[in-house]
């Protein structure tokens, strides 16, 4: 017999987080042109900095914070130091943390990967990360069991929001659907039966076409970047995902993070963001 979950399901905790705090996700990219608009550089003192100020500004009012690995491990150790710091205290706070790490993998190296984030104690341990499922779904088989095993989640990367991904995400599968549909339904089968929802969500850009993808039977979350900087407007989730809307997480990382680097100007920036996506989609 299978080993009982540590705590709640991961899709019970996030519909937890987003009824009280709403389903806005903020990305943590501390890019290096951010760091020069705040006026920091680039050291790892003022990676900590940056992201330090998002967490204390963001931590206890957000859902869901994504910060980009890649930024972090750019800097070697210090800065994977300062993403864990980053990790605990925005948990410590309240918030989910998705780690955007977009790992993929096949076998030991998968597992491996599976136990440095979902493993409950783990150093960088998440609330959930984004995988890549391009060396098939079936690979991914250790993080998302180990995610269920821990109550966290995982979000498959479906139909990603950059233009490069076209060619090969709506390229036609084994299956007759394209590549991003089957990812979709693959995500939708192992959620079956879950409530209130499952704990694999998928990444579908905001800036799709609209109708391109069915999520009607995904039962899990979608992550949907492409809010604002890339173009996507809130009328624009509408179309795309329709009926799935409210297992829809908008996200957002340079449209608040140009703000700073005032906590106070980070907060105004995304209570007005979190009250437009509140009246105009009436979540």
């Amino acid at each position: 017999m299978a080993d009982a979950p540590l705590r709640a399901g991961f899709g019970a905790r996030l519909t937890d987080a987003v009824s009280r705090r709403g389903p806005l996700c903020v990305g943590i990219d501390p890019h290096p042109s951010l760091l020069h608009a705040w006026q920091l550089g680039e050291s790892p003192q003022a990676l900590e900095r940056f992201a330090m100020t998002v967490v204390e500004a963001l931590a206890d009012r957000v859902a869901l914070l994504k910060p980009q690995s890649a930024f972090f491990e750019s800097y070697g150790s210090a800065g994977v130091a300062v993403l864990e710091k980053v990790i605990a205290e925005s948990q410590q706070a309240g918030a989910l943390v998705l780690l955007d790490v977009k790992r993929g993998d096949i076998g030991s190296t998968m597992t491996a990967y599976a136990m440095a984030y979902l493993d409950e104690h783990a150093p960088l341990a998440a609330d959930a990360i984004t995988v890549s499922p391009y060396l098939g779904y079936g690979s991914l088989a250790p993080a998302i069991g180990m995610a269920e095993q821990n109550g966290k989640g995982v979000f498959v990367l479906a139909r990603t929001s950059n233009p490069e991904g076209v060619g090969l995400q709506q390229s036609v599968h084994g299956s007759g659907d394209t590549v991003g549909q089957y990812i979709v339904d693959s995500a939708a089968e192992t959620n079956l039966g879950k409530t209130p929802m499952g704990h694999v969500g998928v990444v579908a850009g905001a800036t799709i076409p609209a109708g391109e993808l069915d999520f009607s039977d995904l039962n899990g979350p979608i992550l949907a970047p492409g809010l604002g900087a890339q173009g996507a407007t809130l009328e624009d989730l509408k179309a795309v995902f329709g009926r799935a809307l409210p297992h829809v997480l908008p996200t957002t990382s340079r449209d608040v993070l140009r703000h700073g680097p005032g906590v106070k100007s980070l907060r105004d920036t995304h209570a007005r963001l979190a009250e437009d996506i509140d009246h105009q989609l009436h979540l």
